[in-house]
């Protein structure tokens, strides 16, 4: 699956960011890793001192991915509320849900402070930009003042993440996209209001 080129540790890591977005946690076996990276159990344990150890590697590896994706869509151009359209419309494998949303649902990860914590800054920062961007809004009189930046990044962040539970559940993208649509028009008649 993977190119002969990357290294063991990087085969090992992308072969762990897929299991584990796939099976979570407790499904991912050191074996599977390592059949899936094309590695053995020795390439494994030199690298990595266990399981833990690498699914740290590759949750922080897809936090800093994810956030990457988000930014570049979040510190486009345009006004605030285009840019946070463009990010609920940036296009998702939305059946597939979350990579980091889904390790939310992963008991073993939030059990554990260290695997948690990338998820846990992922969803705070995520908020955090979006509030500013709201902010931002507010102070160009893109948005009333009224609004409760943190609130509506919350919202947003609860949207897409509710959205890809809706979808999963129903079997079809179309069920995300009305939650976001729907948001949209929300937000859409508060940078509008009426006259």
């Amino acid at each position: 699956m993977y190119s002969r080129y990357m290294s063991s540790p990087e085969r090992l890591i992308e072969s762990t960011r897929e299991l584990l977005w796939e099976r979570g946690y407790v499904g991912t076996s050191p074996k599977a890793i390592q059949q899936l990276a094309g590695a053995g159990q020795g390439s494994m344990y030199h690298h990595f001192a266990g399981k833990s150890d690498l699914a740290l590697a590759a949750i922080r590896r897809t936090a800093d991915e994810w956030r990457a994706t988000a930014e570049d869509v979040l510190g486009g151009t345009g006004s605030a509320y285009e840019r946070i359209e463009a990010y609920l419309l940036r296009e998702r494998d939305v059946l597939r849900g979350c990579p980091v949303g889904r390790l939310t649902m992963d008991p073993d990860v939030i059990a554990s402070d260290e695997l948690r914590a990338p998820v846990t800054e992922t969803l705070d920062w995520l908020r955090g930009r979006i509030a500013r961007i709201v902010e931002e809004g507010q102070e160009r009189g893109e948005f009333a003042a009224s609004l409760d930046p943190r609130a509506i990044a919350a919202t947003v962040v609860a949207t897409v993440q509710g959205g890809y539970v809706l979808a999963r559940a129903s079997g079809s993208p179309a069920t995300f996209d009305f939650g976001v649509r729907g948001l949209l028009a929300l937000l859409f008649a508060a940078t509008h209001p009426p006259a």
